[in-house]
């Protein structure tokens, strides 16, 4: 078995989010597509922040919070993204290298400002993204690091990449890489827009450059255009491993003719489902790497989403290790 340096490489847009709360009033005002990411130019990103009230400001990126969590865990992970070399860009890195996360990709010395996410929680916990993608759009195959790529376990990318078009011949790059040195790649879909946007290319990919998928009911039902129980029997020809999120209903991960059905973990109080999915994929992807069973993975999952939607932002508060250390332990 190939003996790696990372257990896992991420690949993604590099994010300050600016989180406020708001009624489902002011989202209609603001003329937000309610509960999900909408790409916005420079200009749109200035009057949203001048209109948006006090708000918490927290480094993000979807990629970068699976990141961020798989090293809470204990695993040992790494980030690739691009920033400026401008204030956000400073903070980013530093909230990101302070989690334990390795994250090495030069910033640029110029062009658009580091990327800003600006999030609106309604008090049902959902958020609505309006994302200035700035100098995420910069990544290009050039930043992917084969000292970093090629000595991952697994390199796990985000379905937003393929918005920016050079970030398209870097994802294929990475795969490239890290099937050479006997490591798998992994997506998450983001968003149903994203499937609406890219549905054709991200089913080749699950063809023939993507092992292990995650994605929630909403995007995997786009995928492939039918019910939940339908595409799942799709999946599994597709890729190796599945791990499909429900929200309350729990998760169903699918290997081959495995099927394993988790249960979501209990929470208090839902305050912010920023980063839910994210989280999912930092216990799940280091169950894979600890080579534990899919359930053990499902609930490492689960945990962790739990821990990030019990507070506004979408990097870990409570002591990921600790949360998960009864499951580890009875798995081991």
């Amino acid at each position: 078995m190939a003996r790696f340096d990372y257990d896992l490489a991420c690949i993604g847009n590099a994010i300050v989010d600016v989180l406020a709360h708001a009624d489902d009033a002011r989202i209609a005002r603001l003329k937000l597509n309610r509960g999900v990411m909408t790409l916005i130019d420079a200009a749109r990103a200035e009057e949203l922040y001048a209109l948006m009230g006090p708000a918490i400001e927290i480094s993000g990126g979807c990629a970068a919070n699976t990141a961020a969590g798989a090293a809470a865990l204990g695993g040992r992970a790494a980030f690739i993204g691009k920033v400026r070399d401008d204030q956000l860009g400073q903070v980013f890195t530093h909230d990101l290298r302070a989690q334990g996360v390795t994250f090495a990709t030069p910033p640029s010395k110029a062009g658009p400002p580091t990327a800003r996410s600006f999030i609106f929680v309604t008090p049902d916990a959902h958020r609505t993204m309006n994302t200035y993608l700035g100098a995420c759009v910069e990544l290009g195959p050039e930043d992917v690091d084969e000292a970093v790529v090629g000595k991952a376990g697994i390199v796990y990318f985000e379905g937003y990449l393929w918005d920016p078009p050079r970030a398209k011949d870097a994802m294929r790059k990475a795969a490239r890489i890290v099937h050479a040195a006997g490591g798998r790649m992994a997506i998450t879909l983001s968003d149903p827009f994203c499937v609406n946007r890219h549905r054709d290319e991200f089913r080749s990919l699950l063809g023939n450059e993507v092992d292990i998928l995650f994605a929630n009911e909403q995007e995997l039902t786009s995928l492939y255009q039918t019910d939940f129980d339908s595409a799942m029997l799709k999946v599994v020809k597709d890729v190796e491993i599945a791990a499909l999120t429900r929200s309350e209903h729990g998760s169903v991960a699918v290997r081959g003719d495995e099927v394993v059905h988790i249960a979501a973990e209990s929470v208090k109080r839902v305050v912010d489902t920023t980063g839910a999915g994210d989280l999912y994929a930092s216990g799940f992807l280091y169950g894979l790497t600890q080579n534990l069973p899919l359930e053990v993975c499902g609930r490492l999952g689960s945990i962790c989403a739990a821990e990030i939607i019990s507070h506004m932002g979408a990097r870990p508060e409570d002591g990921l290790a600790e949360l998960a250390a009864p499951v580890l332990k009875a798995a081991r």
